[in-house]
Formats: C-alpha cells, structure tokens, sequence
C-alpha cells in the first residue's frame, strides 16, 4: 500500500505509517491486538522511545488504542485509511516539487548552454568577418524607404554608407556588380560589404524615418 518513500520522514513516523498501511490492507482488523512497544522496537530495530513515539502518532490519530499492559489494539480502520491518503498526498506533493525544481535546473542549464553557443557563434562570425572582409552583409528593400526608384549613383550609396554594393537579388535573379544606374525596387534584397560598423550606417540610410522614431 505504501510505496517506498523518498522523502526522510523521521523513523518513528515511518513506522506509524507502515502499522497504519497494514490495518488498511486489513492484515490487522479493528480489535486486534497487535504489538507491544517492546515488540515494536524488535521488530523495526529501533529503541524503545522511537517505538513509543511510533504508537503516541497512531494513538493520537485514534486509529489505535494502547493500554499499559495490554498492547496495542487496533481501534478504527477509516482512520487508518485517512492517514495513509494524507500520507501519499504529502509524498506525491514533495515528489512533484523535487520534479519541478528538477526541471527548472534542467532548463536553466540549457539557458546557460544555449547562452555559451550563441556566445561562441557570434565570436566566430566577428572572426570570420575579421578574416574575411569581402563576406557580404544583406537588408531588404520595402516600401518604407525613400529611396525607392533612386539609382545607386543618384543615392551616393558609397559616400554615405562607406560601403559597397555588390550584388542584388531580384525575382529569383541575383544582379552581380550592379552598375551606378540601377535602382532599389521594393523586395530586392541588396548584398554589400564594409567594416562592421557598416550594417548599422546602411540601415539608418535606407531608413531614416525609422531612426528618427
């Protein structure tokens, strides 16, 4: 009836439990007369004191009733049903707590694993940039930017970016060294090299408004 608890319940009131465990599985029935404290502590190697701690618990509960002399006498079955139902639900509780913190542990390590391999991602990149420089950034053209239908030369997109455009996609094609006569059109994508500071300067050309919000 009563599972193997994992939680470290003092050993008086696990013997408590496993007397009332028994009455509810009905190897004892009301009236009985089971051990005397002696026998008790025999029985689960444990002192005298904790024995009578073990029965003080079972007394208390009116589950039995123990006379000097005479034993311990089983005295209410429902009693005994009632505690070893407050028993488990507290184990369970206890159970499912140990399980949430175990979670909470298992994911705040895999914050801490995702932070470390974006970390490690990002320093790669840097370098990789930094070793190869004519790798291309990319930004998309859309209808917020004023400089739609403006050709490369008429926008000085060198003067005022620092950096070069080197291709466009457009419908599928890629427009490799676009020449000074060509012009943004919305959903191109615009391929261009430049320090590492160029992505933030290209944005807030294509895109003023959004800056000056």
């Amino acid at each position: 009836m009563i599972k193997n608890s994992k939680l470290t319940s003092p050993r008086y009131q696990q013997i408590a439990t496993d007397i009332a465990a028994k009455i509810v599985d009905k190897k004892y029935k009301v009236g009985d007369k089971i051990y005397t404290r002696s026998s008790i502590a025999s029985q689960y190697g444990v002192s005298a004191e904790t024995a009578r701690r073990a029965i003080s618990i079972l007394v208390d509960l009116d589950i039995v009733e123990s006379t000097k002399g005479s034993g311990v006498v089983i005295k209410s079955y429902e009693k005994a049903v009632q505690f070893v139902h407050q028993y488990n639900d507290i184990q369970t509780i206890h159970d499912l707590k140990k399980d949430i913190m175990g979670s909470v542990n298992r994911q705040l390590k895999e914050i801490d694993y995702f932070n470390e391999s974006v970390t490690k991602l990002i320093d790669k990149m840097d370098r990789y940039r930094s070793s190869n420089p004519f790798v291309p950034y990319e930004i998309e053209i859309t209808a917020d930017t004023p400089l739609l239908s403006k050709t490369i030369s008429e926008m000085n997109f060198w003067h005022n970016t620092s950096a070069t455009i080197v291709a466009i996609k457009r419908n599928n094609e890629l427009l490799r060294s676009p020449g000074p006569y060509t012009a943004f059109l919305p959903e191109d994508i615009v391929y261009y090299v430049g320090d590492e500071k160029s992505t933030e300067r290209v944005y807030n050309f294509i895109y003023p408004n959004s800056v000056e919000e």
